[in-house]
């Protein structure tokens, strides 16, 4: 034998009710107008900083960039000079004025002597085996 019991929720006392609204309600709500105003300042203030901050890091990466890329420009420039320096001394003209100046005169086909070694191999340049 079951009974129906018919029953409704109890409403909470109204201390209890106060109770929950006071926490229900952010803490910003029951501030004065002073304190409200004191923390808004400081707030602000604190994201002024951060984003200086962030700025001023920006403009650091920013001239840290643009130097390396002065630095990478300066070396491209060198390097081509150093190209056009190998080109103009592995030139055969260069080659011969330099002997010149060196003392040194082309040798005269009639005493020049050969050496011939018999089975000699041919060294190819490709060869890994012989690579140091």
């Amino acid at each position: 034998m079951y009974r129906l019991i018919n029953r409704r929720p109890v409403p909470p006392r109204p201390i209890l009710a106060a109770k929950r609204r006071r926490q229900l309600h952010p803490f910003l709500f029951s501030m004065g107008p002073v304190a409200l105003s004191i923390s808004s300042v400081l707030l602000i203030s604190l994201m002024a900083i951060l984003y200086l901050s962030q700025l001023g890091q920006a403009v650091a990466a920013n001239q840290k960039l643009q130097d390396i890329h002065t630095q990478q420009v300066t070396l491209q420039r060198e390097n081509q000079d150093l190209v056009n320096v190998i080109a103009q001394e592995q030139s055969p003209q260069y080659i011969t004025q330099r002997a010149k100046s060196l003392g040194l005169v082309p040798a005269d086909p009639k005493t020049l002597q050969v050496l011939v070694v018999k089975h000699l191999e041919v060294i190819q340049k490709n060869d890994p085996s012989i690579q140091p």
